[in-house]
């Protein structure tokens, strides 16, 4: 662990201790042989996701486990989890195992290959065969379309937790609660480029969502106002130099 990892994988976690075990193992099959490291981020589960974790930690070095004092959301946790990372590119996936880890090394490898353009800083997850509801797909699918148009951020899910991208690109965002949905508007709005790559998708095999499709409405609306509000308040000076 002394190595500077090549990649922190950061996962939030609220109430997944059936899910983690397989989680971990996943990441650490995906990174073997590199340098790496997972960051779990326990935002207060009230089961024994916290306790799970510790004890994996003598089986799998690369692993930490960072616990908030107070629950804070999905949003907060990520954040949480990147500020501690040690390396210069995250990566992320959701704790419901419904992200396959497999996919990391290759969304690595789009963002950092040689001919990848010089301010590339996300490569986003795009699930191709997505393994929801029918009523999930179908209120992800208009929102999506909404989100699209309006912020115009060329991203087709944003839902998709699995994501690759600088470190300090995302340091440099506006942060607020549920910014995990408007990344690539962000990194657009801060004069990044973005890619997306079709990923995996599985069902959830233990556990429940944290989520409603009338509770991600009501705050997705307020949330596109915030963001519109915020890119057309944006200026960009394109770099600079010192002369």
């Amino acid at each position: 662990m002394k190595t500077t990892p090549k990649i922190s994988v950061v996962v939030p976690v609220y109430n997944e201790a059936e899910n983690v075990a397989k989680l971990v193992g996943e990441i650490a099959s995906a990174f073997q042989g590199e340098a790496y490291e997972m960051i779990f981020v326990n935002d207060c589960s009230t089961d024994a996701t916290e306790s799970v974790l510790q004890n994996l930690k003598s089986k799998f070095p690369a692993l930490r486990v960072l616990s908030h004092r107070a629950n804070a959301g999905q949003s907060r946790s990520v954040r949480t989890g990147i500020l501690a990372a040690r390396a210069e590119v995250i990566g992320t996936l959701d704790g419901d195992g419904q992200n396959d880890p497999a996919d990391l090394p290759s969304m690595y490898a789009q963002l950092t290959r040689a001919d990848a353009p010089e301010n590339l800083e996300l490569v986003g997850g795009r699930r191709a065969k997505r393994i929801d509801s029918a009523a999930k797909k179908i209120a992800s699918r208009f929102g999506n379309g909404v989100r699209k148009r309006l912020l115009k951020d060329e991203a087709d899910d944003t839902g998709c937790g699995i994501k690759v991208f600088g470190r300090e690109a995302f340091l440099r965002l506006p942060y607020f609660d549920h910014i995990h949905r408007y990344i690539p508007a962000l990194m657009l709005r801060e004069g990044y480029a973005t890619e997306f790559m079709d990923v995996n998708h599985r069902s959830r095999e233990f556990g429940v969502s944290k989520y409603t499709n009338f509770g991600r409405l009501i705050v997705s609306i307020a949330d596109l106002r915030g963001v519109m509000w915020l890119n057309n308040r944006a200026r960009n000076p394109e770099g600079w130099d010192e002369v």
